[in-house]
């Protein structure tokens, strides 16, 4: 008698069906990762424009801004979005609202998230190197999973930023549609 090599049937719709159970739990759970390291990542990459230009102005002593910009050399106001992008560059002018100049250099480009949306209540942000007043304000990162799952930076009135799962008045973030 020869000794037979593989699988009968059953044995292979049995092996089948444990993948594809398996593969149907796992699937959403790494999904869920995947959203969760997207926003972490942009998360991240604002808090670090923030920093940057927080210690920028005071290093060199003059208004270092963040705005949008699609581009990554100019400052894209209404109607562009933060998920397009930002930079971080020294406001040598004082812009008010912030135009980056051909001759103002620039600090830091972000390219953007491009799975989720940000949303904001102030067009830009600039950093002053001895005054810090008005530089408050809340950036909400949304994913396609909805309100339940966003993040917000909240940048307090002397620039610092903290990451929360609730708006500054302790309510649910709010994402659009």
């Amino acid at each position: 008698m020869r000794p037979q090599h593989g699988l009968t049937l059953i044995e292979l719709i049995t092996t089948v069906s444990i993948v594809a159970i398996l593969a149907t739990v796992a699937v959403p759970s790494f999904s869920d990762l995947r959203h969760d390291s997207e926003r972490t990542t942009a998360v991240n990459g604002f808090i670090h424009a923030l920093f940057l230009a927080r210690s920028e102005a005071i290093k060199r002593g003059q208004v270092v801004s963040i705005c949008k910009s699609v581009d990554g050399s100019t400052c894209a106001h209404k109607p562009a979005q933060w998920q397009g992008g930002w930079i971080v560059f020294a406001n040598t002018d004082r812009d008010d609202l912030p135009v980056r100049d051909t001759n103002e250099p620039i600090l830091l480009v972000h390219s953007g998230w491009a799975g989720g949306v940000i949303t904001s209540n102030r067009e830009a942000y600039s950093f002053r190197p001895y005054q810090q007043a008005v530089v408050n304000g809340t950036l909400v990162f949304c994913d396609p999973r909805g309100s339940a799952d966003a993040r917000a930076i909240i940048i307090s009135h002397t620039g610092r930023p903290r990451v929360a799962h609730r708006d500054s008045s302790n309510r649910p973030l709010k994402c659009a549609g």
